[in-house]
C-alpha cells in the first residue's frame, strides 16, 4: 500500500464451479469499481485450485469474488489463509456453514433466528423413509442441496410422484439433499454490510422461484425498493439478517434471504457469504439504495478486510 492508500487487490473470479461465468462477470464488475476508487486491480482467473503465481503478485488484499463450490465453502479462505494474505468475505468455518445449508439451519435453530421446518435426506436413506417424513409437511415442498449456489438443484415438491426426480435433481449438486416445509408469501433480501442491514429489497419473479434463471436471465424479474411493509415488520426482517450474519460468524458483507409468509412470520432461508457484483446483483443495488455507490462498496469491503487482518495480527501478537 502506499502513501495515498493505494491498494494491489488481486480479484479472484472465474473458478471451477457451476457458477463460474456468473463470478467472472462478478470479478470483472468489481475489477472496474477497486479501479474507479483509485486501486490497482489485477484480475486473477482461478482454474487451479492451489493459486499459482498469486504470491508473485504480492497483493495486499484479496478480493474473494468466486460463487459456489471452492469459492464459498470455506476452501479458498483457508489457502489465503496459509498464504497470509488478507481477503474480503468471511472466514473458512463462517463460509463453510453458510454454503452447507445444513449447518446454516442448525444454527439458525441454535440461535433462535426463524427458518422453515426441514429434515436432511442422506445419500443412503431410503425412499420410504423419506416418504414418511415428507407426510408431515405435506405439499407443496421444497427439496434443494445442501450445499450449492445460486439456487442450482432446487425444486419445488407439488406431488409425492415428483419428489424422486427432486432429489435426483439435488444429489447433483450435493451428496446431501434438504427437505423444506414450503412456505406461501413475499420473497426478500438484506444485505448486510459490516454487519449493519441495508435496504430490503423484495424478489417479484415470473417464474416459481427466485431460481438460477430468476437470478441471472429473466428481465420479467423485478427488484422492489423500497419496500411496502409495515415498520416493525420491516425492522423485524433486518433484525434477522444481522442476527443471522452474526450466528454463522460472518464478516464485511453478505446477502440473507427470507420470506414473509402469509401466516404471519418471517423466515430466513439462506445466507450467501460471497453476494453477487453482477449488473442485476442485489448487495450493490442495496447498497446504492443506502448511499454508498459501487466503486466506495468495493473500496470498503477491501478496506474492512485489510482493518480486520490487521487486528487478527495484533491479537496474535499478544498470545504468542
Amino acid at each position: 500500500m502506499n502513501q495515498e492508500g493505494k491498494l494491489k487487490v488481486a480479484v479472484l473470479m472465474g473458478g471451477l464451479s457451476s457458477e463460474r461465468e456468473v463470478s467472472l462477470k462478478s470479478g470483472k464488475a468489481v475489477a472496474a469499481g477497486l479501479a474507479e476508487a483509485g486501486h490497482e486491480a489485477i484480475p486473477y482467473d482461478v482454474t487451479d485450485p492451489l493459486l499459482p503465481g498469486l504470491r508473485e503478485i504480492a497483493p495486499d488484499v484479496a478480493f474473494v469474488a468466486l460463487h459456489g463450490t471452492y469459492g464459498e465453502d470455506g476452501t479458498v479462505q483457508l489457502i489465503l489463509d496459509n498464504m497470509g494474505i488478507p481477503y474480503t468475505g468471511s472466514g473458512p468455518e463462517a463460509s463453510r456453514m453458510g454454503m452447507d445449508k445444513l449447518a446454516a439451519k442448525r444454527a439458525f435453530v441454535r440461535h433462535a433466528i426463524p427458518t422453515a421446518d426441514y429434515f436432511p435426506v442422506g445419500p443412503a436413506q431410503g425412499v420410504e423413509a423419506i416418504r414418511a417424513q415428507t407426510k408431515e409437511f405435506g405439499y407443496p415442498l421444497v427439496c434443494k442441496p445442501s450445499a450449492s449456489g445460486s439456487s442450482l438443484g432446487v425444486s419445488i415438491v407439488r406431488k409425492p410422484d415428483q419428489l424422486l426426480a427432486a432429489l435426483k435433481n439435488a444429489r447433483e449438486h450435493s451428496d446431501t439433499a434438504l427437505i423444506e416445509r414450503y412456505i406461501h408469501g413475499r420473497e426478500f433480501t438484506v444485505g448486510v454490510l459490516e454487519g449493519a442491514a441495508l435496504p430490503m429489497i423484495e424478489l417479484v419473479v415470473s417464474r416459481e422461484f427466485f431460481d438460477y434463471a430468476a437470478k441471472y436471465e429473466d428481465d420479467k424479474t423485478q427488484y422492489v425498493t423500497p419496500v411496502s411493509l409495515l415498520p416493525t415488520l420491516y425492522r423485524k426482517a433486518c433484525e434477522a439478517a444481522e442476527r443471522a450474519y452474526a450466528a454463522l460468524g460472518c464478516r464485511h458483507m453478505v446477502r440473507v434471504d427470507l420470506i414473509y409468509g402469509h401466516d404471519g412470520n418471517l423466515y430466513v432461508l439462506e445466507v450467501n457469504t460471497i453476494p453477487g457484483f453482477t449488473p442485476r446483483s442485489l448487495l450493490p443495488l442495496a447498497a446504492a439504495q443506502a448511499g454508498i455507490p459501487f466503486a466506495r462498496l468495493c473500496d470498503r469491503i477491501v478496506r474492512a478486510a485489510l482493518r480486520d487482518a490487521a487486528q487478527e495480527a495484533r491479537r496474535r501478537s499478544l498470545t504468542a
